[in-house]
C-alpha cells in the first residue's frame, strides 16, 4: 500500500482493517445506493411530471449527492484538526450547505424546465431516504467506526480476489 493510504487505515482489535476516515466510506456507500434508485425515480418523474420533472429530478439528485460529498469532505478535513474543529464543521458546514442548496434551487427556478414539486420531493425524499437506508449498515461502535464489520470483511474479501 502507498504511504498516504496507510495513514488512513488502521487494524482493529480483531485484525480487521478499519478506515479511520469513515465519512468517505459512508458517503460512498450512500451514493452507490442512490445511483441504484435514481433511474427508477427519474422514470417515475417522467411519467408524473413529464420532461420538466425528469430535469428537475436529475438536478435534485445531483444536489443531494453534492451535499453528501461536501459533508464528508468537510468532516474528514476537520476531523484531522481537532474535535472542536469537527464540531464546528458539522454545525457550520450544515448551515453553509443548506445556504448553498437554497441558492442552487433559487438559481434553477429561473430556468424554463424548472418544476418545483419534483425538485422538492427529490431533495427531501432523497436526503431522508438515503440517510435512513444507510443507518442499517453504519456501525455505532468506536471499535468499527463507519460501516459495520460484516460489511468491511465482505469488501476486503472482494478486494483480495
Amino acid at each position: 500500500m502507498n504511504e498516504k493510504l496507510d495513514e488512513r487505515l488502521t487494524t482493529g482489535h480483531d485484525g480487521v482493517i478499519v478506515n479511520i476516515e469513515p465519512e468517505k466510506k459512508i458517503v460512498a456507500d450512500m451514493l452507490w445506493r442512490g445511483i441504484k434508485v435514481a433511474p427508477a425515480w427519474l422514470v417515475l418523474s417522467f411519467l408524473i411530471f413529464g420532461i420538466d420533472g425528469v430535469a428537475s429530478g436529475a438536478y435534485g439528485i445531483a444536489l443531494v449527492f453534492a451535499n453528501f460529498i461536501a459533508a464528508a469532505g468537510l468532516l474528514t478535513w476537520a476531523g484531522r484538526i481537532s474535535p472542536g474543529a469537527l464540531m464546528f464543521a458539522a454545525l457550520g458546514g450544515f448551515i453553509l450547505r443548506l445556504a448553498v442548496l437554497t441558492v442552487a434551487v433559487i438559481a434553477a427556478s429561473k430556468i424554463s424546465v424548472f418544476a418545483p414539486v419534483p425538485l422538492g420531493i427529490t431533495i427531501i425524499v432523497s436526503h431522508l431516504g438515503l440517510l435512513v437506508w444507510e443507518t442499517r449498515y453504519v456501525s455505532l461502535s468506536l471499535a468499527y467506526p463507519g460501516l459495520g464489520p460484516a460489511r468491511l470483511a465482505q469488501k476486503q474479501r472482494k478486494e483480495t480476489k
